[in-house]
């Protein structure tokens, strides 16, 4: 389902069309809910909780024991190594899988990765998606990518070569400040739109449009 609905995303594509007059560049525009799964984090967690359960029982073994003998109704139990080690294992098992079922919705699973690791995989999907779509595209090789990953609460801007060789980050900074302030109110397509202008504006001082230029990729956003 759409997170923008067809009025923001022609506001957008309007925006981008607009932006592009100026400019020989190319804007593409990318709104994605998420950017990675991070099975691999949440497979983390459950193996440090496992982990931590099983030296917990080690350095605690009598309580636990005690517990089990009482839970079966027995007193004075003597316990024999293959039956102490198949109960931490047990143990460890249900505490990984316990995480694991915790950790299925959303909401707690990408709370528990860390910042980070968050903007790395935003990153490199940014750039993956660029290579697909914008990178080595233009005449000029002026393409520019916004990204907006709403679930990590994240976004990037990738330029094409050319771009990047005369734009410095400071430029792109102030773009996605403008960009950011418009969504942390809740403004989604404003915060592209205010991204896109800024890009615009950044090209359009460094690739004015020239009277040949062609529209060589799609203004409409694309939603993944």
């Amino acid at each position: 389902m759409p997170v923008m609905s067809e009025e923001g995303h022609a506001r957008v594509m309007q925006a981008v069309a607009a932006a592009e007059a100026h400019t020989s560049g190319e804007i593409v525009t990318v709104l994605a809910d998420r950017s990675d799964g991070y099975t691999d984090i949440a497979l983390v967690w459950c193996a440090f909780a496992a982990f931590s359960v099983l030296t917990l029982l080690a350095l605690m073994p009598t309580p636990a024991l005690r517990l089990v003998a009482w839970f079966n109704g027995a007193w004075n139990v003597e316990w024999w190594p293959g039956e102490i080690f198949g109960l931490a294992a047990a143990v460890g098992i249900l505490v990984f899988l316990f995480v694991l079922l915790l950790q299925l919705p959303d909401a707690l699973r990408f709370a528990l990765v860390p910042g980070r690791v968050k903007s790395l995989r935003v990153e490199d999907r940014a750039i993956e998606l660029f290579k697909v779509g914008a990178d080595r595209r233009t005449h000029g090789r002026t393409g520019v990518l916004i990204y907006l990953s709403l679930k990590e609460h994240r976004a990037e801007i990738v330029a094409d070569e050319a771009i990047a060789g005369k734009v410095e980050p400071e430029e792109w900074g102030a773009a996605m400040a403008d960009m950011l302030g418009e969504i942390r109110q809740g403004r989604l397509a404003d915060g592209l739109i205010a991204g896109v202008q800024d890009v615009g504006a950044i090209l359009a001082q460094h690739f004015p449009r020239a009277d040949d230029d062609q529209n060589e990729l799609p203004d409409r956003l694309i939603e993944l």
